[in-house]
């Protein structure tokens, strides 16, 4: 097999991306906090359009449990409804999959607040049921007055708000009705502006033509918003796009999502750094492997969760999990893979639920896909990645590395400066890792449960649950 050309951009158009588009800035956002404070400040300064598409939303949440009083609303519907009544010429559209009806009808006020917008002239929101069978909707995109957009893992619903810090126990971290509890959550998103925020206007336009056939216009030029203390990681850089769409009614299959993930894998050369709510793909295994077993291939480090949610899920996920680990660890020919799960400080498992690839000082990428079939040609995914094109100009690569030793200083619970007097000692984020976890809040190395015989005989042979794509997906 020959040799992948160096010089060949990773972002193509028609191949690993849908479009590329400049943006003016781009930011990375982690953990919903910080995410949900900023929908809070740049919402209310919309004048003609916000478009929200999600896997779910919940009107009950508090987006700033912190909040002083100063007369805006801290609910999601509340909030909402407070912005399109100061703003005459603003129009609100909410599109989630239509399966997530079911957990809204069983919330306590949710049903009484959409009522209520099923009245409201000018909040629109619609069930996506267009997809196959089985099949989930699972972008997650925000866009404002095409202006501003963020596109990545966190939706905007009950259990997902955690900082930074992610402590054991949180009072903040309730459940809007219940008031119950929940443990720490780790997800990411991105925002962009300028012409890659109004590319995912355009897409998020799309969905809701394909979900009600109704065609919503353009905003027209409306006047730059950009969330105020947010550091852009950069500007006026090309932004691409990558959607995994499933083929339905006359739709082709879209697959650019596998795509970029395969390129990455097949062309990273020191350091391939990943966060996935799962790991069950198997031709991502398989191309993983293929580069473990090089002499001089690169290193790849796995941040997932200990566990997928519910029974159901682990034992399909998980298990899939187990098995590709087993190939991908025999293939580690030369000790440079890892798969971790973060803890907090008294033990308790940190949920990964962001997707995020970064790629030497070449590439980063965020998004809703993880490495599972459903993501690479069953469910609707969006990602948005950046590249260094050009190694002259370094400072956006030294950027994407920094974001990626942030990330890993978060897990370690460690100083920025430690993480890179330790990579410049060693040489290596595998060993820096290996180091610099302790006790506490740290990275652990994930070791597979003993699944059943019958269960890996089931379940793991079975894509029931996880399906390539719509030829081989479950039809109940």
């Amino acid at each position: 097999m020959s040799s992948p050309d160096p010089t060949r951009p990773f972002l193509r158009e028609g191949e690993t991306c849908w479009r590329i588009a400049r943006a003016d800035r781009l930011a990375v956002i982690v953990d919903a906090a910080d995410y949900f404070a900023t929908i809070r400040e740049v919402v209310r300064h919309a004048k003609r359009s916000v478009l929200f598409i999600g896997w779910d939303f919940d009107t009950r949440i508090e987006l700033e449990p912190d909040a002083e009083v100063d007369g805006v609303p801290n609910t999601l519907g509340a909030y909402l409804e407070w912005v399109v009544e100061k703003t005459p010429d603003l129009q609100v559209h909410l599109l989630k999959w239509d399966l997530g009806i079911i957990e809204t009808l069983s919330r306590g006020s949710t049903p009484l607040v959409l009522a209520d917008w099923m009245t409201n002239e000018r909040i629109h929101m619609k069930l996506d049921h267009a997809h196959p069978s089985g099949a989930a909707h699972h972008q997650k995109i925000v866009v404002i007055d095409d202006v501003l957009a963020f596109c990545g893992g966190i939706d905007i619903t009950a259990k997902r708000w955690d900082t930074r810090s992610h402590p054991d126990e949180d009072p903040r971290r309730r459940r809007p009705t219940s008031k119950r509890h929940y443990g720490p959550w780790h997800d990411i998103t991105t925002a962009v502006s300028g012409d890659a925020a109004a590319a995912l206007g355009d897409l998020a336009r799309e969905r809701w033509h394909a979900a009600t056939g109704e065609q919503l216009e353009p905003p027209g030029p409306q006047a730059p918003i950009w969330p105020s203390g947010l550091a852009p990681l950069a500007s006026g850089q090309p932004a691409a796009i990558s959607r995994t769409l499933p083929a339905y009614k006359d739709r082709e299959e879209v697959r650019e999502i596998e795509a970029l993930y395969l390129e990455v894998i097949g062309r990273a050369e020191k350091t391939l750094y990943i966060e996935s709510q799962y790991f069950a793909s198997r031709r991502i295994a398989e191309a993983m492997a293929a580069r473990l077993r090089e002499p001089d291939g690169p290193e790849i480090v796995v941040v997932n969760p200990h566990t997928a949610q519910g029974w159901l899920e682990e034992k399909a996920m998980g298990t899939a999990r187990a098995r590709l680990l087993r190939l991908v660890r025999d293939a580690d020919l030369h000790d440079r893979f890892r798969l971790y799960t973060p803890v907090a400080e008294a033990g308790t498992h940190i949920y990964v639920h962001a997707k995020v690839v970064i790629m030497d000082d070449r590439l980063l990428r965020v998004g809703s896909s993880n490495m599972n079939n459903r993501s690479m040609g069953f469910d609707t995914e969006c990602d948005l990645s950046i590249e260094v094109e050009d190694k002259s100009a370094p400072e956006l690569g030294e950027r994407i590395v920094g974001l990626r030793n942030d990330l890993v200083a978060e897990h370690l619970n460690r100083a920025n400066s430690e993480i890179e007097a330790t990579l410049r000692e060693t040489g290596s984020l595998v060993r820096t890792i290996d180091r610099l976890r302790g006790d506490g809040r740290s990275l652990v190395p994930f070791e597979a449960p003993d699944f059943s015989e019958i269960v890996e005989e089931e379940l793991a042979e079975t894509d029931l649950l996880d399906p390539e794509s719509t030829a081989r997906s479950w039809t109940g």
